[in-house]
């Protein structure tokens, strides 16, 4: 059985960041069970470009306004509190933040906790 609590993650080294977010990693790859799972806030009013070309990423919003815009098609999904997408496709999207969002995102193959969004918007596919 794994717990844990957000206050062991924040500040150490599962909370990875940038300038327009940061992700409290709660599952990781070592934890051995196939996914990894995150608690990450996207500062309000920023825009963010992701493509996770070697993941699968369901999204599960609980806290916040935005929209995810996806590129290949310029479709716009209105996003809050409540909203669930997943990206099936390893859809190159947009997220723009209304407010600040907090979100819960689940990876798979699951994240090994050092990743960053690469110059093309996606996560390396680190093995350790």
């Amino acid at each position: 059985m794994i717990v844990k609590s957000l206050e062991d993650l924040i500040g150490t080294e599962d909370e990875t960041y940038d300038e327009n977010w940061s992700s409290r990693r709660f599952i990781l790859k070592k934890d051995g069970v196939g996914f990894s799972m995150n608690d990450t806030i996207i500062k309000a009013g920023t825009e963010n470009y992701f493509w996770y070309k070697n993941h699968i990423e369901a999204v599960y919003c609980i806290e916040g306004e935005g929209t995810l815009e996806k590129v290949e098609t310029g479709d716009v999904y209105d996003i809050k509190a409540g909203t669930m997408y997943l990206l099936d496709e390893h859809d190159k999207h947009i997220l723009r933040a209304k407010t600040q969002m907090r979100m819960v995102c689940v990876f798979n193959p699951p994240l090994v906790g050092r990743e960053t969004h690469n110059e093309e918007g996606y996560y390396p596919l680190l093995t350790e």
